[in-house]
């Protein structure tokens, strides 16, 4: 694997900081952000430079039920040609569900959802993966995700599942290590237990961010300084191999550029620390004297299970770590003429498509569209995770439509949250902001005259027709305007 070395994802907002930056190898980009036939000028002079650009895919939606849609690959594809990448990334998330065959309509996330980690999900998963595979140009990369919930009926650990994937499909691996801590505060799951059993050797490069606990419940905003207990995490990743990247995200609330540049000299000190050393002293101290790190169950770098553990602190490949096939908590057996139960390239995998769909829509359902939350789940997990679902989809639409919170102010984001609760995102987020534009219209909103005229501008220059009334009067009244128009 291509050695990239220290970087940080580019953003607009700190694209110049960025450019400045000393002992920056490389970048990520979001790559639904940027355009093949018009980069960012900022992009195009780092590239002469000769830093590498990664795009970082966030809608193919890999751990979905659909196959992967060739547009969204084709657009990925183009974005590695234009920005000369040598790898593209994306992640092991369901971001959309409904329509057939599930009789629902189609749901939209906005953001990234876990998949369950079941039989069904990994050979709908590792089929996916495989049709990407083969419509890039470049190398693929999976990141694990961050989750504020858990599958009811999970049949492999986080580690189990992604090992599985790489030996079924050789994707490499996007190893998000704030990720792992959000899922050891939110779901009891030990970071370095997921390090003992995944394959570290398939890692391509490792994502660093900082993010929030609120209520008892960790965030991964990528908008706070990265935590201790994440380089933490860092640092045992690095005694087990040294990894080719290492990239700093931030995605809100930026910092000044002095700040970043401290985050990233960490960030190389903690790699460097622990590949030469094999292990950080501050970490050993904070071992030393409470036992046990925030990180995980035991000492970050301790060792692990004799019985499933090599020298290297990683997972030996052999039977007593691959999970026993199951499905609905069964054990399946495995058929000699397959390489795995239900392996996409011989039985097909259109049944586990059709669980997968419907338990998806069911969930998704729950968390976009006001339905019943599907039995097994954390109600109150739902609900939170339903929150921020709306509170990311408001914050997207006020990057995209930036006139709609300055037009209605401090009204905006309790207007959005109000109208995201029941009606869910169906088109993007554009046609998101025209449609909650839309909505207020129709029922007379804002009550500022003046604020109402300026909305219904904006809302007619890039939509058309005016949206009908639910006021009786107000139509007629347009009507009557445009009969006397006409005369």
């Amino acid at each position: 694997m291509e050695r990239l070395g220290t970087g940080i994802g580019w953003r607009p907002e700190i694209a110049d900081a960025v450019e400045r930056m000393p002992g920056v190898d490389w970048v990520e980009t979001v790559a639904e952000n940027v355009c093949p036939g018009h980069l960012p000028e900022s992009l195009l002079r780092l590239r002469a430079r000769g830093v590498t650009v990664v795009p970082h895919g966030v809608s193919l939606g890999l751990g979905g039920a659909h196959r992967p849609e060739e547009a969204r690959l084709a657009g990925l594809a183009e974005r590695a040609l234009a920005l000369g990448s040598p790898l593209v990334t994306e992640h092991i998330a369901f971001v959309r569900a409904g329509g057939p065959p599930t009789g629902s309509p189609p749901l939209e996330a906005g953001h990234l959802l876990p998949v369950p980690r079941t039989r069904d999900a990994l050979d709908v998963l590792c089929e996916n993966v495989r049709i990407a595979q083969e419509s890039l140009p470049v190398p693929l990369a999976v990141e694990n995700i961050a989750a504020l919930f858990s599958w009811p009926g999970e049949e492999m650990t986080e580690g189990q599942f992604l090992y599985e994937l790489v030996d079924r499909t050789g994707v490499r691996l996007l190893i998000d290590v704030a990720n792992l801590h959000t899922n050891h505060v939110n779901r009891g799951e030990d970071p370095a237990g997921a390090l003992d059993e995944l394959p570290v050797e398939a890692i391509a490069y490792v994502h660093v961010a900082g993010g929030q606990e609120r209520d008892g419940v960790w965030h991964d905003s990528h908008a706070r300084p990265v935590p201790e207990p994440v380089l933490d995490i860092l640092a045992d990743l690095a005694s087990r191999i040294t990894p080719p990247g290492v990239l700093l995200e931030r995605d809100d609330d930026f910092p000044e550029r002095a700040e970043l540049e401290r985050e990233l000299t960490v960030i190389r000190e903690t790699v460097r620390g622990r590949t030469t050393a094999g292990e950080r002293t501050a970490a050993g101290e904070r071992t030393a004297a409470g036992g046990r790190t925030a990180a995980g169950g035991r000492t970050a770098g301790g060792p692990a299970d004799p019985a499933t553990a090599d020298r290297g602190g990683s997972a030996v490949r052999s039977g007593a770590v691959r999970p026993t096939p199951r499905r609905d908590g069964v054990p399946v057996p495995v058929d000699p003429a397959c390489e795995e139960p239900g392996d996409p390239g011989r039985g097909g995998t259109d049944p586990a498509r059709r669980r997968l769909a419907l338990a998806q829509t069911a969930l998704l359902s729950s968390l976009v569209a006001g339905a019943a939350p599907p039995e097994g789940f954390d109600r109150v997990r739902l609900g939170v995770q339903a929150e921020a679902l709306a509170a990311k989809r408001a914050g997207v639409v006020a990057k995209v439509a930036p006139e709609l919170p300055r037009i209605l102010g401090e009204e905006y984001r309790p207007a959005f949250l109000a109208y995201a609760q029941d009606r869910p995102m169906t088109g993007g987020y554009r046609r998101d902001a025209l449609d909650f534009a839309g909505h207020l219209l129709r029922a007379g909103r804002p009550e500022d005259t003046r604020a109402r005229r300026r909305l219904h501008t904006w809302w007619r220059e890039r939509s058309g027709p005016t949206p009908p009334s639910r006021r009786p009067a107000a139509r007629l009244a347009r009507t009557a305007r445009r009969i006397l128009s006409r005369h």
